[in-house]
């Protein structure tokens, strides 16, 4: 029994060493993993959005129209669930809105607003065939593209001396919001009731008010959050970028915070985990970036602040002319920014606390610069629009039959006449 006793104890301790030498390191790994989980999500991502933007190819390419003209914003409309869109809406510089059919950007029908002229476009976000368009004429209106009327179905009148050059719809299609240019001393943020029936345009709707105290100068992007639809950011060629809560009172109270981009707003976006953040491109190709989240804290609100982009990117081989918006990828929590070249060349640029980086190309494409763009997360899809006059999407792995570029547009856009970049004094906003 002793015996026995002593080769189960020598038994038992051989075995330990055996489990110690072979299953030691696999046990070393997993715990390595363990304290660096964390940050693998992150190299996925990061690798995930590179490989993306680098797999995308041109998928189609719209028939140049009988008058070509730049492109100067595009949407798509946005069907339930997670079907894919039926319609692409551009805005063009000869003064009208194009829709095409978003698979394969066959032209189906323009709406103009003569003599005013149409600046940007959205769809409805709950009814995917209606479409809006701030005019010129203080007016937005609205149309159904299934039907086959030049009509608006919808018009949303301003006051007398308003010139819109920017709108929204918020999240539950219940609010518009446009910006005005300055007239005299002059800018408003004009808001209406977006309900109704669509159906019937006996007579246009009336405001049911203006914001008229936050910024002193032409409000050139107006933009809600994307689920939160009491909130709305504006921008505006004072260089003040102003966070609203329209479901206060009063505008004093409504204004949430108001930041300085130090230059020309010419495009503002939300982003981050819950939309808490908001960032702005100026005209002159500055950009910056701010977190709402610390305004009830002690830290500072901006994330980063760049006064020329590009002057703060280095691309081989390639160079940053402009930039034309950003774009937030929900999945892969990222901010990128979309560049580009005079001869068409598009780049993408990953925003980080620690700065820019270039994280894809797309060259091929267009001719011209690129000067409107629309991502769509159901397929991870691309489309641009250029000074080229064509609409391209651009699909991961996709094939084109033809890749014959157009030459550019010799004309410039009447947004290019208008816009200015401003270097003056602004007055002291909020935190």
């Amino acid at each position: 029994v002793f015996l026995s006793l002593q080769q189960d104890v020598i038994a038992g301790f051989l075995y330990a060493i055996l489990i110690l030498v072979v299953f030691h390191p696999a046990v070393d790994l997993i715990d390595n993993f363990n304290m660096t989980y964390k940050y693998a999500p992150l190299i996925i991502i990061t690798e995930t959005i590179e490989e993306l933007f680098g797999r995308l190819r041109i998928a189609k390419r719209s028939v140049l129209s009988e008058e070509p003209a730049y492109l100067l914003d595009i949407d798509i409309s946005k069907p339930a669930q997670s079907e894919s869109s039926h319609f692409v809406a551009v805005s063009c510089s000869n003064e009208s809105i194009r829709i095409y059919n978003r698979a394969t950007l066959t032209f189906l029908r323009e709406y103009s607003c003569c003599p005013g002229m149409l600046n940007g476009v959205r769809f409805a976000h709950t009814r995917d065939s209606v479409v809006f368009s701030a005019c010129t004429d203080g007016t937005v209106k609205c149309w159904d593209v299934r039907l086959a009327t030049q009509k608006a179905v919808q018009v949303f009148s301003g006051y007398p001396s308003n010139v819109f050059i920017s709108f929204d719809i918020n999240c539950s299609d219940l609010i518009i919001c446009a910006g005005t240019e300055k007239v005299e001393k002059d800018t408003f943020l004009v808001f209406w009731d977006a309900r109704g029936d669509t159906n019937c345009a006996s007579k246009s709707k009336e405001p049911l008010g203006v914001y008229s105290e936050s910024h002193n100068d032409d409000i050139t992007r107006i933009c809600f959050h994307p689920t939160k639809p009491s909130l709305i950011v504006s921008g505006s060629t004072d260089g003040l970028v102003n966070v609203f809560d329209i479901n206060k009172d009063n505008e004093d109270d409504a204004l949430i915070s108001t930041c300085n981009s130090d230059s020309s707003v010419s495009f503002i976006g939300w982003s981050g985990k819950d939309y808490q953040q908001v960032y702005c491109v100026t005209h002159d190709e500055g950009f910056s970036w701010w977190d709402l989240a610390q305004l009830d804290t002690e830290e500072p609100i901006t994330l980063l602040h760049v006064l020329d982009v590009r002057a703060a990117v280095c691309i081989e081989n390639d160079t940053l002319n402009y930039l034309v918006g950003g774009l937030y990828h929900e999945k892969a929590d990222k901010l990128l920014l979309i560049g580009g070249t005079s001869t068409g060349n598009i780049h993408l640029i990953s925003c980080g606390l620690d700065g820019l980086n270039v994280v894809g190309a797309l060259r091929g494409g267009h001719a011209a610069a690129v000067r409107s763009f629309c991502w769509d997360a159901t397929d991870e899809s691309l489309l641009t629009g250029a000074e080229d006059a064509q609409l391209l999407l651009w699909k991961p792995g996709a094939t084109e039959r033809s890749l014959a570029k157009k030459t550019s547009l010799k004309t410039a856009s009447s947004v290019q006449k208008r816009v200015r970049v401003h270097s003056t004094s602004l007055r002291s906003g909020k935190k």
